[in-house]
């Protein structure tokens, strides 16, 4: 049996890959990837040279069944995704759930997540935290899982394309216009910015740019957590 390793990659900013990432790549006989030509300039950036396979979302339970095969035959195998951590919306789990069952080693090397960055900066969150990730891009599926999240006791994490920002930021203040909601754009890139307000501020704030780019991570607070628009900060709502 061998081992493969689940190894996080920066989510932009290179400077976060780790020295273990580093040495994992180093170290293994073949590297799989999301997208090669992406790891490829990672691994470029890194002056290491290794063989790549593809191993993306569409083709994952096939690609998957590849690596295996190298697994089989004694190589050992690391998987990154295009960035952060594989298997949080990303692909990767399908790949680590085979790998065990096929009585391989599987190792997680941590890296970098757009998701534990912007919680770790959002100043909230307490002992519940939902990560839901990209919701459904109908407006109708979008909307109603919203309403079940927001119904929830808890903060959410959420992730969303520039495309569809502003749209799930509308029906964020549709439904509860005084959440307190965090966005975190281009998180560890050069033109990172996070955003802070009610959820009607942060939808004023987008919808009046002429123009949105980079990917978000969106941070809303449980519905106990009031947001207070003078001192800019959120209290406890005992009464709730």
């Amino acid at each position: 049996m061998s081992t493969l390793y689940i190894v996080g990659t920066p989510i932009g900013n290179l400077g976060d890959i780790t020295f273990r990432a580093v040495e994992t790549f180093k170290s293994v006989d073949v590297v799989a990837a999301e997208d090669t030509r992406h790891t490829l300039q990672l691994l470029n950036h890194l002056q290491i040279k290794k063989p790549l396979v593809s191993c993306r979302s569409q083709n994952e339970e096939q690609a998957s069944e590849k690596i295996i095969k190298m697994l089989d035959e004694g190589q050992t195998v690391a998987y990154a995704s295009d960035a952060g951590t594989p298997g949080i919306s990303d692909p990767g789990a399908v790949l680590a759930g085979l790998a065990r069952k096929a009585g391989h080693t599987v190792v997680p090397i941590p890296g970098a997540s757009a998701f534990a960055s912007l919680v770790s900066v959002a100043g909230a969150g307490g002992k519940t935290l939902v990560f839901e990730g990209f919701l459904s891009p109908k407006p109708g599926r979008r909307r109603s899982r919203l309403k079940e999240l927001l119904a929830m006791d808890a903060a959410i994490v959420l992730y969303e394309s520039p495309f569809r920002i502003v749209k799930l930021l509308t029906d964020i203040a549709d439904i509860d216009s005084e959440r307190r909601v965090v966005v975190g754009r281009e998180l560890t890139k050069l033109h990172e910015e996070i955003v802070e307000g009610t959820a009607q501020e942060t939808l004023e704030n987008f919808a009046s740019r002429s123009k949105i780019q980079g990917e978000f991570a969106v941070f809303i607070s449980k519905s106990s957590e009031k947001f207070s628009k003078n001192s800019k900060d959120f209290s406890e709502d005992a009464d709730n």
